[in-house]
């Protein structure tokens, strides 16, 4: 008896013993260092410093599984390795699926092509001897040879080599034909300068360049511009583990956008090297150790507020530098009472930004949640040094050469150090605003600047108004200008009535030519042999100014334009430093989709800008908020800058090839935008003022007027609008000439119904009615 309670005490002992259970945490980092553990093991093994029988059959089992792919093992075990320990420890690796996909199919081609260029006569025997690919690269042969055949196998699997390692690099097929490309011409130009070494030839000297002589003119220390660019590539979509300096890259060779040509008695129409006329600065690029350290903070400030997240992405701009937060998961009970595990609401990440600001001793951080097309929230933190950004830099760079428009302005770089790169005539028009000093100013020298690097007179023709007098008047004289800077403002309402007069023209050509826009008739024209037209860009530096002087006509002036004038090729470009509701109205802002905000100081003015709160945020100086016409969330840049030097540099080259330092601003007249005959810029407000004065005296439809009044018993400016098929303003001036002859009365009412003072007696004794008449019945009492 005794002995069976023993037995069953033992029993009782062996069921109430402990398991050991290894939670998954634990069991990831065992096998991440035993994965570690056989890379060593197999590195040393193939290096023949440590062999055993053991290690020999492991070896024989590689090399007839991989062949000659058995020196990639250990990497490969070692990669998978730090992978699985790293995720042990809740710091896993940021390696996206694609590029070890690309890792997986670059080994399998490989292994192919091995055994296939063994060119052995059994490729099976080969495989258990271990060569070639051994028995994965035999399995691949057998596969393409079947399907394929061996040569055109080959070049399959070399394909699938080249797609991998687009893969890898995160590149495009287009990527890879421009390096070709490059590589092709430095080749070329390699072996040019070779021969032209061996047989004696003479290099063309600099003098020889059609504009070089205008740089003899240029200001004194213009010559010295920098000749050393730091690529725009950015550290950007980098792990916080790989981090790493950007490579240094030459400049490409700037192929010129026109082609010069002579017009009339002008000199050649030459586009201006921006490697002479625009400066370029090395960038700078934070450390490795400042940006782990902000890392560390992100995450323990987080951590301690309850609120697990972890960076996965460090994207490294000019002036703020955005971390990439994954939300992590916390645990809680549900409804029914169980344990489970819940993600962290974006909103509680939103509501720290003041904590982190704090904890990173930054002057303002702004939260990107999420951030658009990426599963993370980004955290934008000023760098403690700012990169300069210069307008060289983005007219180099390949987002602003792949735009093919004439219209195309470099607009800077966003928080991944990319270049941001936009088309003006897809806008139409732009809309920038922002308090004084924060950089709008810069901006609108810098879409100058742009516009003048790329375009001849011919194709591009400008007004500007600047009632400040201090930013555009520099560009008096430039042969673009269509006439010299309106700087008076009494006189920008006539020069918005002459854009609105040229906009109604063009309308008027387009449709005698048959076309719909000025793409299409310049395509027409020069199948014709005719001048095309060019585009015509309005630069207004201050709204605010000309919204006191004369809101109305302004506003209507400035909606009309921006409504019916984009396929005339005229476009819009204003700035303010007071975004209120009175200057920016909502009828201005609704026809200007495409906006740029610079630092505010209130909330209420970003709102005002861009309909939502950011702008309050910036920094100033350049930082600006872009919102495309065709984007969904706005877009955080660091605008171009552009220096006095740089813009008296390119004043002066065009000047300089234009033969005339200034233009005439005494001739009176309709200035002609046809690219023939000479660039004369006149004053349009006097020839608006000699069209308002003739058109006071009377009107050709005033005796039309009269009648139809007379017929329809009511006079209002609707009815002669559509009566008499004319615009607003027309029929207004025809309703006050009516009111000045005693036509009609003054207007009455809400409805500004009118009376018909004079009208033919249906009897015929010349006697005069007094008609009441309202504007929405049409209907009079006799």
């Amino acid at each position: 008896m005794a002995k069976a309670k023993k037995t069953r005490r033992s029993t009782r002992a062996r069921r109430t013993a402990p398991a050991v259970d290894l939670s998954p945490a634990a069991k990831k980092q065992i096998a991440g260092i035993a994965l570690l553990m056989l890379a060593v093991v197999t590195l040393l093994s193939l290096l023949s410093i440590s062999r055993s029988p053991v290690t020999e059959t492991w070896l024989r089992m590689l090399r007839q599984a991989f062949g000659w792919g058995e020196l990639v093992v250990p990497f490969g075990l070692g990669a998978a390795g730090v992978a699985v320990f790293m995720a042990g420890i809740d710091r896993p690796v940021a390696l996206p699926w694609r590029r070890v996909c690309g890792m997986v199919l670059l080994f399998l081609a490989a292994e192919g092509m091995l055994h296939i260029l063994a060119f052995d006569p059994d490729p099976q025997q080969l495989a258990e001897a271990g060569g070639g690919g051994g028995y994965l690269g035999w399995g691949i042969r057998q596969v393409m040879v079947a399907a394929f055949g061996e040569v055109a196998g080959f070049l399959t699997l070399l394909l699938v080599g080249v797609g991998a390692l687009l893969l890898i690099a995160d590149r495009r097929p287009a990527d890879l034909v421009a390096a070709v490309a490059w590589l092709w011409r430095a080749l070329s130009s390699w072996v040019q300068a070779r021969r032209l070494a061996a047989g004696g030839g003479r290099q063309v000297a600099l003098s020889d360049r059609p504009a070089q002589a205008l740089f003899d003119r240029l200001p004194a220390g213009s010559q010295g511009v920098g000749a050393v660019r730091v690529g725009a590539v950015p550290v950007g979509a980098v792990p916080v583990g790989a981090v790493r300096e950007p490579p240094l890259r030459e400049p490409p060779a700037r192929e010129p956008t026109l082609r010069p040509r002579v017009i009339g008695a002008e000199p050649q129409w030459q586009l201006p090297p921006i490697e002479r006329i625009l400066d370029a600065v090395e960038e700078r690029e934070l450390s490795q150790a400042e940006i782990r350290t902000k890392v560390r903070v992100i995450e323990e400030t987080l951590a301690n507020f309850g609120v697990p997240a972890r960076v996965v992405e460090v994207n490294q701009g000019p002036t703020v530098t955005q971390f990439g937060i994954e939300p992590g998961f916390v645990e809680r009970r549900d409804a029914e009472g169980k344990m489970r595990r819940f993600k962290i609401k974006v909103n509680k990440i939103q509501a720290l930004a003041n904590d982190l600001a704090l904890a990173l001793a930054a002057t303002s951080i702004r939260i990107e949640a999420p951030v658009p097309g990426r599963p993370m929230v980004g955290i934008e933190i000023p760098n403690e040094v700012k990169s300069p950004v210069t307008l060289r830099n983005v007219m180099e760079s390949d987002e602003f050469r792949r735009l093919n428009s004439r219209l195309r302005i470099a607009l800077g770089l966003d928080v991944s150090g990319q270049a941001v790169a936009a088309d003006l005539a897809t806008m139409p028009h732009l809309l920038i605003a922002g308090a004084t000093g924060s950089g709008k100013s810069v901006c609108i020298n810098a879409i100058v600047a742009c516009l003048l690097c790329n375009n001849s007179p011919d194709d591009l023709r400008l007004i500007m108004v600047d009632p400040k007098r201090v930013e555009l008047t520099g560009y008096n004289g430039v042969p673009h200008l269509l006439t010299p800077v309106v700087v008076d403002v009494e006189r920008v309402v006539g020069t918005l009535k002459w854009v609105t007069r040229e906009m109604d023209r063009r309308y008027e050509v387009f449709a005698r030519v048959g076309v719909r826009n000025i793409e299409g008739y310049n395509v027409s024209a020069s199948s014709r042999g005719d001048q095309p037209l060019p585009y015509l860009v309005v630069l207004i530096d201050e709204l605010a100014d000309l919204m006191m002087m004369a809101p109305d006509e302004v506003e209507r002036s400035i909606c009309r334009i921006a409504q019916l004038a984009r396929a005339t090729g005229i476009h819009l470009v204003i700035a303010t430093q007071r975004p209120s509701v009175d200057v920016v109205t909502g009828l201005i802002k609704a026809n200007f989709p495409a906006r740029i905000a610079f630092a505010v100081s209130t909330q209420i003015d970003s709102r005002v800008i861009l309909d939502g709160p950011g702008a309050e945020q910036l920094l100033g100086r350049g930082d600006m908020l872009f919102m495309a016409p065709d984007a969904s969330k706005l877009v955080r840049l660091q605008g171009c800058y552009v220096s006095d030097a740089e813009i008296e540099r390119l004043v002066t080259y065009w000047k300089g090839l234009a033969g005339s330092e200034a233009g005439d601003a005494g001739a009176v007249g309709e200035p002609s935008l046809q690219a023939s005959g000479p660039l004369v810029q006149r004053p349009l407000w006097d020839e608006i003022a000699a069209v308002e004065e003739e058109e006071d005296q009377g009107d050709a439809l005033l005796d039309e007027a009269i009648a139809v009044v007379r017929a329809q018993r009511r006079a209002s400016v609707s009815l002669l609008q559509r009566k008499l098929r004319v615009g607003y303003a027309r029929a207004a001036r025809i309703m006050d000439l009516l009111e000045e002859r005693g036509v009609v009365g003054p207007p009455e009412g809400a409805t500004h119904s009118r009376a018909v003072l004079l009208e033919e007696d249906e009897s015929g004794d010349g006697g005069v009615r007094e008609l009441q008449m309202d504007e929405d019945a049409g209907q009079g009492n006799d």
